[in-house]
């Protein structure tokens, strides 16, 4: 069940998986950006969770001056709602919608599978839940935005979609605001959405860390 382009973690306590957890990373990181978070994470021993983090492909991003790094989609343009190519977003929220439907298939109930996203893997992490036709556990937002709120086809299935958005105050790379109006948009739509806010830039800090191992846990207890 392992492939070249996902880091794919087994339960810590031995046992078959019965529950998924998805973290897409950041621009010009990799899966093995998260891969300590999932040991702090200090989930119940008897919790059987399998963690699968992607590796995003390889792509020339024009803000960084056509240089080619690990992204989920290029960037085009910085300006406060970020000018993205949504066809390579969505190519990428289908490859993860892909590697659920693979998860569903070997044995994993859906509404067992947590989606997750940091930055740029927060947009799509958004983007193939919402959209995603089968229920699923949850979806949490890291320091991200909702890129495609416009064009986006969201599922009934997941309406009631539990969903975190965590941001942090002092975010150079993505303002607190987009955070913030990914929440309000999804609030106003209905959907149950919670929003915490951590003193920190553009990253993920230890009160963070304890406050996903205990919704992960409530999750999926």
């Amino acid at each position: 069940m392992s492939a070249p382009d996902e880091l794919i973690i087994e339960p810590a306590n031995g046992k078959v998986a019965d529950a998924c957890v998805f973290i897409l990373h950041g621009l010009g990181a990799d899966g093995h950006d998260f891969e300590p978070l999932v040991p702090a994470l200090e989930l119940p021993a008897d919790a059987s969770v399998r963690f699968i983090l992607p590796h995003a492909p390889r792509l020339p991003v024009t803000i960084n001056g056509g240089m080619v790094m690990p992204a989920w989609y290029d960037i085009t343009e910085m300006s406060l709602d970020r000018q993205v190519d949504e066809t390579q977003l969505k190519a990428s929220a289908e490859r993860l919608q892909g590697l659920i439907d693979e998860q569903i298939e070997h044995g994993i109930a859906p509404e067992r599978i947590i989606v997750a996203g940091f930055s740029q893997g927060g947009a799509v992490a958004y983007h193939a839940a919402l959209s995603f036709p089968k229920r699923l556990g949850g979806l949490l937002a890291m320091s991200t935005y909702l890129a495609t709120a416009d064009s986006l086809e969201y599922a009934e299935a997941n309406r009631d979609l539990p969903i975190e958005v965590h941001h942090g105050n002092l975010d150079p790379v993505v303002p607190e605001s987009l955070g913030r109006a990914a929440h309000d948009r999804l609030r106003d739509m209905g959907y149950p959405v919670e929003y915490r806010q951590y003193p920190m830039a553009h990253a993920v800090c230890p009160q963070q860390v304890a406050d996903i191992g205990r919704w992960l846990s409530a999750r999926l207890a």
